[in-house]
């Protein structure tokens, strides 16, 4: 290298560093080129083979996962027996989305202010295990990452926390300062539309079949399609976001129509287990 000018020799060094970098990032599921789509949440995102980053590489802007409080510990598991030490909520989440908004200057995607989304289901001990997780969440570590709640105002940040499943309501209603919000149930007229505090339930989800008999099969009846738009345009009043689970997720034209029903009724969140599946159909509608 004695004869390359230094200017020269500074490049190719820079250049190096670059490409010597962008390998282990991209084995990393950076995603660097994924374009976010909004509508699109990982159910049960940690039974994926690398839970958070494959649901990062299809686009998805909303992960849920479940947690337990066992040991001091916030362990990630749908069931009891499914629970590991190393599968933490810290390790599968926490860090991997701390070192990825870092890197990517704020954002969860590089580039994309498109908001992200961290439900976060308690299955056991709901009040215990929500203050070992407001511990963790107030952690200066993470705490820069969240929308928090202050004294009646919210301040966005990348990752928005919502609570389901186990959640102690009126604990949370109390908190003048927090960093996760309460995930609402549409059959309940206290959580959903104008009379709720969207500084506490800026989310509002429910069991399909709790609401709707239409499985995809045939013509959704009307009355159950004005349904849809009606608690749609009342959460959207309310500055509330939609999701539905037990969506029909095999694979088929049931699926697809129950998803083409939810996006044209502007549901925020549409739930799967299928990240590939449900990129795809998003992509296609455009």
């Amino acid at each position: 290298m004695r004869n390359v000018p230094r200017t020269l020799s500074l490049l190719l060094a820079v250049l190096g560093l670059v490409v010597g970098a962008s390998v282990p990032a991209l084995a990393e599921g950076r995603a660097d080129k994924v374009q976010p789509l909004a509508q699109a949440h990982a159910h049960n995102d940690y039974e994926h083979e690398r839970p958070l980053l494959d649901a990062l590489d299809h686009g998805f802007t909303s992960v849920e996962s479940d947690i337990y409080l066992e040991d001091d510990q916030l362990l990630v598991g749908h069931d009891p027996e499914d629970l590991a030490p190393e599968r933490n909520l810290r390790a599968l989440y926490l860090e991997p989305l701390r070192e990825r908004v870092l890197a990517n200057g704020g954002t969860v995607y590089p580039g994309e202010r498109a908001r992200f989304q961290l439900l976060i289901d308690i299955k056991n001990t709901g009040e215990d295990t929500y203050l070992a997780l407001d511990e963790v969440l107030r952690d200066p570590r993470y705490g820069f990452l969240f929308s928090h709640y202050e004294n009646g105002e919210v301040t966005h940040g990348p990752i928005t926390v919502a609570i389901s499943g186990d959640r102690p309501r009126e604990l949370m209603e109390q908190q003048e300062s927090r960093y996760a919000f309460y995930d609402g149930r549409i059959a309940d007229e206290d959580d959903l539309g104008p009379g709720s505090d969207p500084g506490l339930t800026p989310l509002v989800s429910e069991n399909w079949t709790e609401l709707f008999s239409w499985n995809g099969s045939g013509a959704m009846p009307e009355d159950e399609r004005a349904e849809l738009h009606e608690i749609v345009s009342t959460a959207h009043q309310a500055g509330q976001r939609v999701r539905f689970w037990a969506t029909p997720d095999d694979k088929g034209a049931e699926r697809e129509a129950v998803w083409r029903a939810l996006v044209d009724a502007g549901v925020d969140h549409i739930n799967t287990d299928d990240l590939a599946g449900l990129r795809d159909f998003l992509t296609a509608r455009g």
